[in-house]
């Protein structure tokens, strides 16, 4: 019984737990086995699972065993405060255009979002790449939806300056 549970609610979603775990390791070794840890870790608490989807309870695993990864590498916390003086671009760092950005390359676009603060990162990771709602993303984050709107704005605006400002490769 539990194994079939753990086969619905997790197996359809280890796409998205790489692709997560790759966003905030920028290390695909490392996504891998935080993966297959978290996996690990969600068979074992299975029965812990409300209700049939498990997407967001098995990323919320994967992000959480991602932080522990940070620190058992001695990087610390991948998740830092947003700052305004940290995350906010200086005044002649602001895009020109308002569409320009959307002719970037895939890579570009990629690119771009590695470049990003972790708080950003998974946000537009987990909303763009693996299509979950603002209320998943609070649930896969642990904080209010209204943050995640938030940083989801930042995010985009951080990405439209990196994509209009950088030349093509």
């Amino acid at each position: 019984m539990h194994r079939a549970r753990f086969d619905a609610a997790v197996l359809p979603y280890l796409d998205d737990g790489y692709t997560l775990a790759r966003y905030l390791t920028r290390d695909d070794e490392a996504a891998r086995d935080v993966v297959q840890e978290a996996c690990l870790r969600a068979l074992r608490h299975v029965e812990g699972l409300r209700g049939d989807d498990g997407r967001s309870w098995f990323l919320a695993i994967v992000r959480s065993r991602c932080v522990e990864w940070f620190r058992e590498q001695g990087r610390g916390s991948v998740f830092v405060e947003y700052d305004e003086t940290v995350h906010v671009p200086e005044a002649g760092d602001e895009a020109n255009g308002t569409d320009d950005y959307r002719g970037a390359t895939s890579e570009r676009v990629l690119a771009a979002v590695d470049a990003l603060p972790a708080v950003f990162r998974e946000v537009i990771v987990l909303r763009e790449l693996c299509g979950l709602s603002y209320r998943a993303i609070a649930e896969v984050t642990g904080v209010p939806a209204g943050t995640v709107m938030s940083r989801l704005a930042r995010a985009r605006d951080r990405l439209r300056v990196i994509l209009t400002t950088r030349e093509e490769p």
